[in-house]
């Protein structure tokens, strides 16, 4: 004891915790994440390496493939940009207003989590086809909804709704109060407390909403196909894509396709949680 406390230890540091160490929690999550993320990703890699460097290349960037990448792609962000702005309204009209049917539409914002995408698909297809509720109202005047890129960006839209409420609804309700008074005390007008004090607070946690709102509208599939039309060059997605190559026997070439979407995926995600790490050090400073 004396040497340890000689050598600048601590005995409380070697008091034993009632959690597993450290070891044993860094080898199960480091097998976990392996078993079930990087050994599958590794595996679609080595499929699509069959073809080589330049295979994968002539495959990316056939015309189809690379607007099938861009309608994926390009709708994704757009989806996910209004669910930041209409995600952050919900969540605050939840948080900060007491209403009859709060709880009903509490519960709804998680009906696209739970809806089997399929069912969500034929709901939206049916809602908007131009015989449908809504289409209707507009195909009097030429404008198509369903079966049109439109109808792969309200698809996106409705399932990634909940990932932007969710990640701010909590920040909104730990939110001290007492920060807003403070501000309106000093003198600032409401639209200056709210984009000076209360927007910069849940830009980390937003940013995290948006990027799990892309995440899954990038491969999203399901609710898609119904209501997209799949018209190549048009508004075929990604995902389909790979699906028809599956159905051609092409395994390498829907390798390829999922290959540069990971690689493309990853890259976004990474630029997101750059962006994120950055507004959690300025605002955080502030």
């Amino acid at each position: 004891m004396s040497l340890a406390v000689s050598r600048g230890w601590s005995p409380q540091l070697r008091r034993p915790s009632a959690l597993p160490g450290f070891g044993i929690t860094l080898g199960f999550a480091v097998s976990y994440l392996s078993l079930i993320v990087l050994l599958p990703l590794a595996v679609l890699v080595w499929r699509a390496g069959a073809l080589g460097l330049d295979g994968i290349w002539r495959v990316a960037t056939t015309p189809r493939v690379l607007a099938a990448l861009e309608v994926s792609f390009a709708i994704a962000a757009l989806s996910a940009l209004v669910n930041a702005v209409f995600g952050t309204i919900v969540a605050w009209v939840l948080v900060r207003y007491e209403f009859p049917g709060k709880r009903l539409l509490d519960s709804a914002v998680d009906l696209p989590f739970a809806l089997p995408t399929a069912v969500a698909g034929i709901a939206l297809a049916a809602l908007y086809a131009p015989n449908g509720w809504i289409g209707a109202l507009f195909a009097p005047w030429g404008v198509k909804i369903a079966y049109t890129p439109a109808g792969i960006f309200i698809a996106l839209v409705f399932i990634g709704l909940p990932f932007v409420v969710r990640t701010v609804q909590p920040v909104l309700q730990d939110f001290d109060r007492e920060v807003e008074e403070a501000s309106a005390t000093l003198g600032a007008s409401r639209r200056q407390t709210l984009f000076r004090v209360v927007l910069p607070a849940l830009v980390p946690a937003l940013l995290t909403g948006v990027a799990l709102a892309f995440a899954r509208a990038v491969g999203e599939y399901g609710s898609v196909i119904f209501i997209a039309g799949n018209m190549p060059f048009v508004s075929e997605i990604a995902p389909l894509l790979i699906v028809t190559r599956l159905e051609e026997f092409d395994y390498a070439g829907a390798a390829a396709i999922a290959t540069v979407m990971l690689v493309i995926s990853f890259a976004a995600l990474l630029a997101i949680n750059s962006l994120q790490a950055l507004a959690r050090r300025k605002f955080g400073d502030a």
